[in-house]
């Protein structure tokens, strides 16, 4: 099709890539204005602790980045995903595990390959729609496999200049800015975050509070499953970030920003995050997932 000519064609010219024949909806639209610049590349790190209280890891994550390269396109590509599984050792970390596989199995077979392919075609799914039916394969799996258990799914995919979000649970996306912005791009499916919105407890209450753990959506717990999914323009620079309770529910943002900012590359930022979070207690499993964007 015209839009992956355009995409990784020979042509030098800086004119606006034409619109394919069949459009993708407009909020999930990722066509690269420009597709003749520097090339871009995704610097990514991550890290895992079971935590100082928890004898077994529940979460699993998963990294991918590259870039689609040809003559003068570069097109970055990323999957992320943190998954902080529940429902005890055995379920839980089947939960995680499944929820993972089976969403990074669906991108590539719906995304990826056609991205891959030597004549590679827009696909017929927007990635919104690409991405939600992702997160419900992976909550079918789940329920045949481990009846019982059940996993937060927090999932980035970055393709050219934009980024998708699909979210489930209580792990969490951030935006990380290198002029002191710090912004959370999920919303937490906890009881406690939806007694803070309806305005009975307060949010010092609700970090207190004996039911802050509490979810009341997550994949394999419930029929229908229904994600947050959210699309935004990449920043020119800064960081994504993806991370389970075990971190964010320990270490002040103030003290994850500085991490992350004041750190040479993403994988040593992720150890001293994960240092920190056993070092305030270590609760819970702790996982993260930082990416360095272009810029």
């Amino acid at each position: 099709m015209k839009l992956f000519a355009k995409l990784f064609g020979r042509s030098t010219e800086k004119e606006p890539l034409e619109i394919p024949a069949k459009p993708l909806s407009p909020e999930t639209q990722w066509v690269i204005d420009n597709h003749s610049y520097d090339p871009p590349q995704l610097i990514v790190g991550c890290g895992q602790s079971p935590g100082r209280q928890r004898e077994h890891n529940e979460d699993a994550l998963f990294t991918l980045a590259t870039t689609f390269t040809s003559d003068y396109s570069n097109i970055p590509f990323g999957l992320f995903m943190v998954a902080d599984g529940m429902g005890g050792h055995q379920h839980g970390e089947l939960a995680s595990g499944i929820a993972i596989r089976t969403m990074a199995a669906h991108i590539v077979e719906k995304l990826y390959t056609l991205l891959l392919s030597v004549k590679p075609a827009s696909p017929e799914e927007s990635l919104q729609e690409i991405m939600r039916n992702g997160i419900q394969e992976a909550h079918r799996a789940i329920i045949r496999a481990t009846p019982g258990g059940g996993t937060t799914m927090t999932a980035a995919l970055i393709l050219g200049k934009q980024l998708t979000i699909a979210h489930v649970g209580d792990s969490r996306a951030y935006l990380i800015g290198s002029d002191g912005d710090l912004e959370m791009l999920t919303r937490d499916h906890s009881l406690v975050k939806r007694l803070v919105e309806l305005g009975q407890i307060t949010s010092d209450e609700a970090a207190m509070h004996p039911q802050r753990n509490v979810l009341y959506r997550a994949l394999g717990q419930g029929e229908p499953i229904d994600p947050d999914l959210h699309t935004t323009q990449l920043p020119e620079a800064g960081y994504l970030l993806l991370c389970s309770d075990g971190l964010w529910g320990v270490v002040p943002e103030a003290e994850i920003h500085s991490i992350v900012t004041h750190t040479q590359n993403p994988e040593t930022a992720c150890q001293k995050l994960v240092e920190a979070a056993n070092a305030a207690g270590g609760p819970d499993n702790i996982s993260a997932v930082l990416v360095r964007l272009p810029g």
